[in-house]
């Protein structure tokens, strides 16, 4: 499952989810949470569930991935009757893997691909190293910078220049990692300025740079920055190319000269991960 860009579109907009399958993200996530208001989540779950079960609007390959509402909202049981239809469920607020194994458990053998939203609740940030014994049951693990200044009474979680303060750099970096570690896709969270191309690009450069594999987006105008950001460049591909042969030439060497640079086993791994996230197209 390719996640380069995960977009959002609201749940009770359904007139919106043909041109956001059609707006070249690998993902599409049909919100029931934050974007639909308690009086429309009915109506957004019908509207949903309608269209999961209509023909393939727009390319076939798209993940169709179901936002549900928090575990304990109490709209659990009317939330799965949706998403257990789609192709991955995306979890807000979740807490730990705990809770990833009672989201199984309520769905049954059949349930579609995980991913938590794993950084919204003050609890959440001391699990994100455990998710590992859930690892199979996941799509990856995603962050997110709005609702956990909420929980704790923090003004922000911006400095005024749109970059991190130094609590929510520390979020990032521990679910960047808790993802690796786990052996899942690590995706970035929203650039909320949607008229801000120059800023989402530097913003989604900054995510591939760091190991983030993938970005959400919240507009289809953002896709291709996302997309264009998280697909290795010609000279990157060729680079990495040049180091999975050299390796391959002299099997059983653990370093070795390529371009009069020392090359050796993380800077292997490195290239056969830029590889496997080259644009199939």
């Amino acid at each position: 499952m390719r996640l380069r860009s995960l977009l959002f579109v609201p749940g009770d907009r359904p007139e919106r989810f043909a041109k956001a399958a059609a707006s070249g993200a690998d993902a599409i996530i049909l919100d029931l949470e934050d974007s639909v208001s308690a009086a429309r989540k009915a109506l957004a779950r019908g509207a949903v569930a309608d269209w999961l079960a209509g023909p393939a609007d727009g390319p076939r390959d798209v993940v169709r991935m179901v936002r549900i509402n928090p575990l304990d909202a109490g709209t659990l049981d009317a939330d799965l009757m949706v998403a257990r239809h789609a192709d991955a469920i995306m979890v807000p607020k979740v807490t730990g893997p705990a809770e990833i194994l009672s989201l199984v458990r309520a769905v049954g053998a059949d349930c579609p691909p995980i991913l938590p939203i794993a950084t919204e609740v003050p609890a959440a940030i001391f699990t994100l190293g455990e998710y590992a014994s859930v690892a199979e049951r996941l799509c990856g693990l995603t962050w997110g910078a709005e609702d956990l200044p909420a929980a704790i009474g923090a003004a922000t979680s911006r400095e005024p220049d749109g970059s991190y303060t130094a609590p929510y750099q520390m979020v990032r970096a521990l679910l960047l990692f808790g993802a690796h570690a786990a052996g899942v896709t690590a995706i970035e969270t929203v650039y909320p300025a949607i008229g801000d191309g120059a800023g989402l690009a530097a913003y989604a450069a900054r995510g591939y740079r760091d190991g983030f594999t993938g970005m959400m987006a919240i507009h289809p105008a953002q896709v291709p920055v996302i997309n264009a950001a998280f697909t290795p460049d010609a000279e990157t591909v060729a680079r990495a190319r040049a180091v999975v042969d050299a390796f391959a030439a002299q099997p059983g060497v653990g370093a070795l000269q390529l371009d009069g640079r020392m090359i050796d086993a993380p800077h292997l791994r490195q290239a056969m991960a830029t590889l496997n996230n080259v644009d199939p197209a």
